[in-house]
């Protein structure tokens, strides 16, 4: 009796385990999210679309760009539904400063997406191969990888396909990597059709803590939204206003800045400072003194030419033909340079350094900073000049911090709007031509 007592309340127990913990023992794995197979990037982001064509539509016709018409939101979203592809969903996109990249494609229909890439092989040589026990088509010409599942379609182009794929086959459910978990839970630019998500080390070793960048519509250049988080105080305010050079047409750079420094000159350990510190080591920039005597405001223009009249020695034959030298007046076009930086007590100390470091000589009552032209010095109380020509340029109060940059007929631009104890917005102007060499048309 006992025994038979004993062998209910046992089969008792298993039952009572069996219905506690099936849901253990035959749990069926969630399948990963196209985000939790997202892989870390040194920068990270989402496009829009079907938005963003709409939003550049005017960028791309002013522009004439190449397939304009293959750009429209109309055709693009055609497309999509023809070869199975959800082109009304966020598509995730990385890159990496080694120069690998790629995309993450939502797919409706993985069988249209697979008569699509049939027809893509007519005009791309791409070959079916086996990576990490994986089905990839591969294009050796264009260092190109597509591997397609039934609700997504990775794109990759790079040498290190290998390694960001095992990332992505390997990726659990709910296994959101952290930095897409900071970018996709940050409340910047969330009604942009472009955003990007800054990893990069370079950009942590000056102490960003988060850079995001989202696209604003132009229809003349690509405009970048900026914003950036530091992990401690950027050491630097605004100033309401302070003195610059109207830039001209002419001009192929300029910078000016009106900045509260008084912080950062309490900060030397800060990493802009350090930043500094490492460019103008090698030619032996007296970067300390500079900052001792610098009040924050500076402008700097460059570009163009100006006459001025030098005088020259020429040596002529006199009515009896005895050799005389005749001092002579010529006008000749020098390159334009301006600049202007407010000062302190500290000034004449900063200049007699860079005359004892060689990085500032005197010739001809000019001054020559390193291979420049001969510039024109005027000191006051309050600030120093140096500029091409014999008469400085006009100075007019600004509140703008900006710089604007020509490399090869490329021009950039960057500004700050706004600044507090941590954070920093401002713009980035990047020329279309520059795009286009970057996607390779």
């Amino acid at each position: 009796m006992v025994k038979k007592v004993f062998i209910i309340v046992v089969l008792a127990l298993s039952l009572v385990i069996f219905l506690v913990f099936r849901s253990f023992f035959f749990e069926k794995l969630d399948e990963p999210r196209l985000i939790d197979r997202l892989p870390s990037a040194d920068f990270i982001g989402k496009i829009n679309l079907l938005d963003f064509a709409r939003e550049s539509s005017k960028l791309i016709y002013n522009n004439k760009l190449p397939f304009r018409d293959l750009l429209s939101s109309e055709f693009l979203l055609s497309q999509g539904k023809t070869y199975g592809l959800n082109f009304q969903e966020p598509i995730y996109i990385f890159g990496n400063e080694r120069g690998d990249g790629g995309c993450f494609i939502r797919v409706i229909d993985s069988t249209k997406v697979a008569l699509g890439i049939e027809r893509l092989k007519e005009s791309i040589n791409i070959s079916q191969i086996s990576i990490n026990n994986q089905k990839v088509l591969f294009s050796k010409k264009d260092n190109l990888f597509l591997y397609l599942r039934s609700n997504f379609l990775f794109i990759y182009k790079g040498m290190f396909f290998k390694e960001t794929l095992s990332t992505v086959i390997q990726s659990k459910y709910k296994g959101v990597l952290p930095i897409w978990t900071r970018f996709l839970n940050d409340n910047h630019f969330k009604k942009s059709n472009l955003v990007l998500y800054s990893n990069w080390s370079k950009i942590k070793e000056n102490g960003i803590e988060t850079a995001i960048f989202a696209y604003e519509s132009d229809s003349l250049s690509f405009n970048l939204k900026s914003y950036f988080r530091k992990t401690k105080s950027f050491n630097l305010k605004l100033k309401q206003t302070g003195l610059t050079y109207a830039s001209s047409p002419s001009s192929t750079r300029s910078v000016e800045l009106h900045l509260d420094i008084s912080e950062l000159k309490n900060n030397l350990n800060d990493p802009w400072y350090a930043a500094l510190l490492k460019y103008a080591t090698p030619i032996g920039f007296p970067i300390q003194d500079f900052f001792k005597a610098w009040e924050g405001d500076l402008s700097f223009v460059e570009g163009g030419t100006e006459k001025i009249r030098e005088s020259y020695i020429e040596t002529e034959l006199d009515e009896n033909f005895n050799m005389t030298e005749v001092m002579k007046f010529r006008d000749v076009e020098i390159p334009r340079y301006s600049l202007y930086f407010s000062t302190n007590k500290f000034q004449e100390r900063f200049i007699n350094k860079l005359f004892s470091k060689g990085i500032m000589t005197s010739e001809n009552g000019k001054i020559r900073v390193l291979y420049s032209p001969l510039l024109t010095m005027k000191k006051s109380k309050g600030s120093i000049q140096l500029f091409s020509g014999n008469k400085s340029p006009k100075l007019s109060e600004s509140k703008n911090n900006k710089i604007f940059w020509s490399d090869k007929n490329d021009i950039y631009r960057f500004s700050i709007d706004s600044l507090n104890s941590n954070e920093m917005f401002g713009k980035i102007n990047i020329p279309v031509s520059k795009i286009l060499k970057i996607i390779k048309f």
